[in-house]
Formats: structure tokens, sequence, C-alpha cells
């Protein structure tokens, strides 16, 4: 049960400071977290959460202040010891191994020698109390995005910490998942594990939390009581100023077909992958489809049919601007006007040993002109990388830095860029906002709405219901790699959308192929 009174702490920081050249990522932040309390960290990206929880998961080490555990002062000098204090943790970028299965990779974040057959039978009955699916045996390159944070999830549970620092929980989940998910986090908390929750959705932190703390600049602004605020006075707590919603024009036109799907088939060429049954619709110019669907459910297997890394054997299963391009590669359909954020941003949106620069040049050289009879132009890549940086406000150093060097919302900020300034005829984008603050995730938002109403044809696949209805025209839902009808945000509900992610199939017996022209 949550300590609403004095007492002890579990975990209390007090003045923690640390500088990196050029940037005082934490300048003397204190942070007090009780028993049994589920205590949100918010602020914008760079706002130094990252570090503060590295710190407390000793994967990093503070340069002043202290550290104390139950009232008692402690040094936490590695993961190790976090695990063998009692904190467990939960990054937003994974440490797996993609070549081992998901009890393999679980077993090796665990002490001691593992019984196999049984930490199996463990990873299912945890995945399953807690709304998580997973198959043991399955191996890691062959999940999403979000299957592998679910890895992460059960392995911190299966440790029984007594302070559990998650970062984007829900992010893969149905709303009905999310609130059940909320419920084994009051559980936990009401059996007096403290929980340091980290989210951009300001709703679910008003629902769940019990206080906040703003960090904003590397600096502590301010504790509140999230329930007796609101998601905008969060939100602009965060970024110090007035936060705007993203706008549609009054009467959005919509013009041509730009991409169509026409009865696409794949069969999945890994195990455990899905396959692709007859998937139909269309994007027009000036609209925004969004795909709604829990990990899992073909969306990896679709967007590489639409990037072109993986072909169809029919050609007019898919065309742009009328051209069928089934059977062409990335580089053919970027050439002609096609634009990709894939949904894993380090390790398939960039090399992560690359700098910025570079990484600008791997899918702009053709359309931004970078390079001169086959050798790359360093200073249009430069120029470019560097408007990317101010366009999208990317928190770094320089484009020299590489990109394992910036926080995950700003590595996501950058790749937006990316892609949106070569003024794409179609663009097809993963989780736009995942990990990304409130006023990035707005001004990106507003981004694929603008370059929606200037003529080009934008489809969003994401697991963020309230990110596919604050921008999308229309929305299908992807279960079991089927597509549902693309139905107009006034013609379906969140609930309903809900329960289609979830496995109901239905909407009647239509398909959108009953409504491709």
């Amino acid at each position: 049960m949550m300590n609403n009174g004095g007492g002890t702490p579990q975990l209390e920081l007090r003045g923690i400071t640390k500088a990196y050249p050029g940037c005082l990522a934490n300048d003397h932040i204190d942070l007090k977290i009780m028993p049994g309390e589920i205590h949100a960290l918010l602020g914008e990206n760079g706002a130094g959460k990252s570090t503060l929880v590295k710190i407390i998961y000793g994967v990093l080490e503070a340069d002043e202040g202290e550290i104390f555990w139950a009232g008692n002062p402690v040094k936490i000098p590695n993961p190790h010891a976090a695990r063998k204090t009692g904190i467990g943790m939960v990054f937003q970028h994974f440490s797996l191994f993609e070549a081992m299965t998901v009890t393999e990779n679980i077993a090796l974040g665990m002490s001691g020698r593992q019984d196999m057959a049984k930490l199996a039978r463990e990873v299912v009955e945890v995945s399953n109390n807690y709304g998580l699916p997973l198959e043991p045996h399955r191996q890691v390159h062959t999940l999403s995005v979000g299957e592998k944070q679910r890895i992460e999830i059960v392995r911190c549970l299966l440790q029984n910490p007594k302070l559990l620092i998650m970062d984007e929980p829900t992010s893969v989940l149905t709303p009905q998942e999310a609130e059940k998910m909320f419920e084994t986090l009051r559980r936990l908390s009401d059996e007096g594990v403290s929980i340091l929750y980290i989210s951009h959705k300001l709703d679910e932190i008003k629902a769940l939390c019990h206080k906040a703390t703003i960090l904003r600049g590397g600096k502590y602004i301010n504790e509140c009581d999230p329930t007796q605020e609101t998601a905008k006075s969060l939100a602009e707590m965060m970024i110090g100023t007035n936060l705007h919603a993203p706008e549609h024009s009054a009467q959005p036109e919509k013009g041509p077909v730009r991409l169509k799907v026409n009865n696409l088939n794949i069969d999945a060429d890994i195990e455990f992958g899905v396959n692709l049954n007859t998937i139909n619709f269309e994007v027009r110019s000036g609209e925004i489809l969004g795909i709604a669907g829990v990990a899992g459910n073909g969306q990896i297997e679709l967007l590489a049919a639409l990037s072109g890394e993986t072909r169809s054997k029919d050609a007019s299963a898919i065309s742009l601007d009328g051209k069928e391009i089934g059977q062409f590669g990335p580089n053919q359909r970027r050439n002609l006007g096609l634009a990709f954020v894939p949904e894993d941003r380090l390790g398939h949106g960039s090399v992560p040993e690359m700098m910025l620069t570079e990484n600008a040049f791997l899918s702009g050289y053709s359309r931004m002109s970078l390079m001169n009879n086959g050798f790359i132009n360093k200073g249009n890549t430069e120029n470019y990388a560097v408007d990317i940086v101010k366009q999208f406000d990317v928190r770094t150093p320089g484009v020299n830095h590489t990109a394992n060097s910036l926080s995950g919302g700003n590595l996501q900020k950058f790749i937006v860029g990316r892609e949106v300034l070569q003024k794409p005829n179609v663009i097809i984008v993963a989780h736009p906002t995942w990990g990304v603050d409130a006023g990035a995730a707005s001004f990106i938002h507003q981004t694929l709405i603008n370059l929606a109403e200037n003529g080009a044809a934008v489809l969003v696949i994401s697991q963020d219901l309230d990110e596919l209805f604050a921008i999308s025209n229309r929305i299908a839902v992807i279960s079991e790699g089927r597509l549902s009808v693309g139905r107009e945000l006034s013609e379906i509900t969140i609930e309903e959308i809900g329960l289609l992610m979830g496995g109901t199939h239905g909407m009647g017996e239509k398909t959108e192929a009953a409504h491709v022209t």
C-alpha cells in the first residue's frame, strides 16, 4: 500500500548531477519515491530523464549527489548491483540478442543458472497474467518492436523488484490491455512495490500515478499531483510554454489515389511470422490513413512489403501514382517519391555508430542531390543534416555526432525530419511519436498533416490510438494479417477499434476491397 504519510522513502535522490561535454544533463536533482508509490517522471526529450534513471539503475555514475535506499546511503555501481538491491528497469531501447529465444534472453538478464524449462513456464504464466503474451521459444529477430518490449517487461517482473522503473510500457497495448496492466501495477503498488513511471501519454499518467516530478533542461521544475492537473497543464509544465493541438484544414481536399494496395498476399518467411492475407487499401493525395493494431499482427510484414524490403510476386499488388511497384526494391520506390520511417529507429531507421550527416545521406542521397558523379557531396549532405536538426529541433551538440548519442525522442525527430524534408509523394510512418515528448509529438503530427494538405498521401501505422485519432482522416485495423475496412473518424469509436485490435474481427463481412476504386 502506498505510504501517504511521512515514513522513509524507498528511494531518495539528493543533488544528483551529471555533466557531459557541452551539456549538463542532470543539475542537482532531488527525488523521493515512497513504498507503494507510482511516481511519474515527466519531461521533454533531452530533459534529463534517461540520464537520471540510468544513474538509479547503475548504468551511469553521477558526478555529484547521493542515493538512499530505504533510508540508507547506497552505491549502485552497475545494473547487477541495482537488481540485487531490488531495482528493476525496462529500457526504451532494448538489450536483446536477436539470434536467441525469448526464454534465453530472459535467462541472460537473471542471476545464477536457470532451469530453462521451468523458466519458459514462468514466462508464459507472468506474460499472460500481465496481458503481454509471449511465445517463450520464439527467436527475438522474428519479433516486432512491441513484442521485444514485452520481453523486457516480463524479464523485469520475474525478478520481483521493490522498485520498478518503466519506460513507455503501454506503447504496444490496446486500451483494454493497457487498463489490465494498470490494474496489475495498482496491485503491485498495494503490495508495496514502488514504480517510477515514464510516459508521454499524459492521460494515463493522470489515471495511474500518485505523484509526478517534472524535469526541464536537466533541472527539477516541480512536483505535483497529476490527478489534480489536466493533460494540457502537465504538458505545458514540461515544455514551459503553451501547447497547441494539431489542426486540420476546415475542409481537407482529397485528390487522386497515390498509394494503392490490391489483394496483397505475403507468406511470412520466418518462423512465427504473420502471413498477410488479401490486404486492400488506398491512400489519396491530401489524406492520412491510420492503421491501428497490437504489435505482432502483421505490421512488420506490411511495412516490409510497402517499403520494398519484401517484394510481392504480383507487381500490381502495390501501385504508386498509378505505377505498379510490387516488384520494385526500396531505392526504386524512393526514386518514385516514396519515403519511409521504420518502427525500429536505432538499427533500422539509422546506423547507430554513424554520424547524423551519414545517416541523413543514407535515405536522402537521390532526392536531395547529395552525390556528384558517384561521390558524396559533403557540403550538401552537411547542409541537409543541419536543416533537419534546425527544423525539427533535434537536441544534439552537432551533426557530426553519432545517431546513438541522441536520446530516443531526438533520434525519432531526426529520422522523421530526414524523410519529410525530401517532400515525398507518399510517406509511410511507423509509430511517428514513440518515445517523443508532448511538444515534439504535436510538432510531428502537425508536420504530417501539413504534408498531406500539400498533396502527399500519408500512411501512419501506430498502436497509439490517441495519435491516430488526432491526425488521421480514416482508420483501419490490422489483426492476424488481415486489414479491416478503413472508416472515417466519425464512424468509429476508440472502444470499437480497441476490440478490433484485440482480435474481434468483423465490421460485418465488409473488406477494404469493397471500397477500393
